[in-house]
């Protein structure tokens, strides 16, 4: 009788996906919070075909040549700037993501983050429960308008989309850059207008940044752009926090122009640039923007579709170009 391939599942997942998995594959599944540190893994490294992966996995040369029996990497995310395409490719290693079924989470909280530091809501939360609320003014806790404003966005893909749709609802206006300008009839149909990454950081009153994390992406929130936007502007931040200069984004909160920020993601996860966690003008959430039962439970179902597509000898589904076979 063949052996099942053997598939290690770096942290337990929520819904019923690992127990499809196991149909498949001799499964292992690592504990919360050990990920590829897990002795179950690391011991075991070379008899592994496969390996499903959070965003928090490092999969890097030195990994891959432990694992030469590894088939697939199926990532919980879709970003993938935790695996390194090239060495994958060279190995003929699938790498997979998540898309489309975490979109409408993410773009939920993107457009809380908006709106809580638009109208300083974690702020004044924060200030009742410290009992320092002495009344309503006429003039306290002013904060700035999100209906009628102009959102920036940064990265016009599927996030970036659902993003431009809440907020027409908001009567905002729409632009957004991107390293390819969307054809004209989408652009209509989005009602959004390109511009030059530059001279969206001039334009806008809230940028928010939905790009992946690139080489070329990497601080394309920096310093210099940061001192172009508008005095008393807002600054998104759902995608990766490697996307923004934190030290940058901090003195500007601090000294302007900029007036507020929301961030669900940072450089160095999970540790916060000390500056920002000292400034009460920015609102910081855990990474949570596809922390939604359905949307975890979804993106869990996406990841094991992926394996169990690679161990069955058909092609993924959401094989990310560039890497494998």
């Amino acid at each position: 009788m063949t052996a099942k391939p053997r598939v290690f599942v770096t942290h337990p997942l929520p819904g019923t996906a690992v127990d499809r998995l196991r149909e498949s594959a001799e499964v292992v599944v690592g504990a919360s919070g050990r990920g590829l540190a897990d002795p179950a893994f690391a011991d075991f490294a070379s008899t592994f075909d496969g390996v499903v992966t959070l965003l928090t996995d490092r999969i890097d040369k030195a990994l891959l040549a432990r694992c030469p029996k590894l088939t697939f990497v199926a990532n919980v995310a879709v970003g993938v700037d935790n695996i390194d395409l090239a060495e994958c490719a060279a190995r003929n290693v699938t790498v997979t993501n998540t898309p489309s079924v975490l979109t409408e989470a993410t773009a939920d909280l993107a457009f809380g983050l908006m709106l809580a530091a638009a109208r300083r809501i974690a702020e004044g939360d924060r200030l009742v429960r410290a009992g320092g609320w002495k009344g309503w003014s006429p003039t306290f806790m002013l904060g700035s308008a999100v209906h009628g404003a102009t959102l920036g966005i940064i990265g016009m893909g599927r996030i970036g989309r659902a993003m431009a749709r809440r907020a027409r609802g908001f009567g905002m206006q729409v632009v957004y850059t991107q390293r390819t300008r969307m054809a004209p009839e989408m652009e209509r149909a989005m009602g959004a207008r390109y511009a030059p990454v530059d001279h969206l950081f001039v334009m806008s009153d809230i940028i928010s940044v939905h790009c992946p994390l690139t080489p070329e992406t990497r601080h394309i929130v920096s310093a210099d752009r940061l001192a172009l936007m508008r005095l008393g502007s807002i600054l998104v931040n759902t995608s990766r926090g490697g996307c923004v200069d934190e030290a940058a984004l901090a003195a500007a909160l601090a000294r302007g122009p900029i007036r507020a920020a929301g961030l669900d993601v940072y450089e160095d996860e999970p540790n916060v640039h000390p500056a920002l966690l000292a400034l009460s003008n920015v609102v910081l959430a855990p990474h949570i923007a596809s922390a939604e039962v359905n949307t975890r439970e979804a993106m869990a179902s996406v990841a094991v579709d992926n394996a169990i597509a690679v161990l069955e000898g058909r092609l993924a589904p959401h094989a990310v170009e560039g890497a494998g076979a």
